[in-house]
């Protein structure tokens, strides 16, 4: 039993962890439920006049099967803000407990992926696993909350997909909430948290920054972040002779280029652009996949960027600093956990953060935790964050352990 228990471990780790760690004609407006459990591609196929409309609208709903404790699991593709301010359509899943709804309504978390990829195919909705890797699920789904877990945009949909892109994470999560209280047996109110690692943990705080203007109807409760990637020119700076740094820079210059139309030929070298376009097209959602980019990042090692910093080059240097996370509005709580082993974010990054947000006047816990590696803070401090959140929504006073101001 022990055994196993290790082995379920080591497999959560891979598929959560990675480098910063998944049909029919719809009327507009009107939700198609299917019954199939597993999505074909026809589902996440949309025309442009499907997005149009209310962000967080849905435009189709299908069961799935495989849900923790009973609860009533859908794959859902529904309407958001894209990049460039244009209606685009997202997919992604959500679980409702079961049994009777609280007076109000049901709470919902909004649980933000780390990366499973930049390709279209490594949705964590279409991935096998897609219940496993949500960190926390079956306790959210014990205390009786509702679970809207986005893919982001340009993951099962069509590409690409903003990888890094703040304010597309947060707008894609936002919206993922506003489409579970559409879902017929939901019975969702309009108090919500969210929960993140890696680069869900960047979406997290993002959506803390963007929620009260992007969504006004809805209350923000606490942010949950482990690990996050807080600071993306220092992520890419400090850990660019690594092979989770190398797995990063390449996945963003890759999706940057046609996201924004900056051209990477200027800071690639030429020899190095099949090892990039293979970890582009290469998912992280099973060992096996990890195994394979093993071997697909080996020739960065050797050559990869012809310049010797990027996050000093523009126009790399202003996106990286427009996906900076700010800090938050004051009367959004803060839970962040970091692994003190961790080697891809940084633990002093981290902190550095925590205390910008306790200088702003952030309500911030900040829990470090030893020995703990990136890819599996996320799981490690799964219980933690639940209560932290079932906390919020019992209406208890947001714990500190803000450092003394740093001026």
């Amino acid at each position: 039993m022990i055994r196993m228990v290790r082995l379920r471990r080591l497999l959560v780790a891979a598929i959560a962890a990675s480098v910063l760690g998944m049909t029919g004609i719809s009327l507009t407006g009107c939700p198609q439920l299917g019954n199939d459990v597993r999505a074909e591609g026809a589902f996440y196929s949309y025309q442009p006049d499907q997005a149009k409309g209310p962000p967080g609208s849905l435009i189709r709903i299908e069961s799935m099967a495989g849900a923790p404790l009973g609860a009533t699991a859908y794959r859902v593709l529904y309407r958001s803000t894209g990049v460039h301010g244009e209606p685009i359509a997202v997919s992604g899943v959500v679980v409702i407990p079961a049994g009777l709804a609280p007076a109000g309504g049901r709470p919902i978390v909004a649980w933000a992926h780390p990366t499973t990829g930049v390709a279209s195919r490594c949705a964590p909705s279409e991935a096998h696993f897609v219940f496993q890797t949500m960190m926390g699920l079956r306790d959210m789904v014990r205390h009786g909350y509702i679970v809207a877990a986005t893919d982001y945009p340009g993951l099962g949909t069509a590409g690409p997909h903003p990888y890094l892109v703040g304010a597309s994470e947060a707008h894609a999560v936002i919206d993922a909430v506003r489409a579970a209280r559409q879902l017929p047996d939901a019975q969702a109110g309009n108090r919500y948290a969210v929960w993140g690692h890696s680069q869900g943990g960047q979406a997290a705080l993002f959506t803390g920054i963007l929620s009260g203007s992007y969504a006004p109807e809805l209350h923000l409760l606490g942010v949950a972040a482990a690990a996050p990637a807080t600071d993306l020119t220092a992520l890419l700076r400090d850990d660019a002779d690594t092979d989770g740094g190398r797995n990063v820079t390449a996945m963003t210059l890759w999706s940057w280029q046609r996201v924004f139309g900056t051209p990477i030929d200027g800071v690639v070298q030429p020899a190095a652009m099949p090892a990039v376009d293979a970890l582009s097209s290469e998912c992280i959602e099973s060992v096996k996949d990890m195994v394979e980019r093993h071997y697909s990042q080996q020739p960065l090692q050797k050559q990869f960027l012809s310049v010797p910093d990027i996050t000093r080059i523009e126009p790399w240097k202003s996106l990286l600093a427009a996906n900076v996370a700010s800090t938050l509005p004051g009367n959004v709580p803060v839970l962040i956990t970091q692994g003190a082993a961790d080697r891809l974010v940084l633990p002093q990054v981290t902190r550095n953060y925590v205390q910008r947000l306790c200088d702003a006047g952030s309500h911030v816990q900040y829990v470090e935790m030893p020995g703990v590696h990136h890819g599996f803070i996320g799981s490690d401090s799964a219980v933690q964050a639940v209560n932290w959140m079932s906390d919020r929504f019992n209406g208890k006073a947001a714990p500190d352990n803000c450092p003394a101001p740093s001026h």
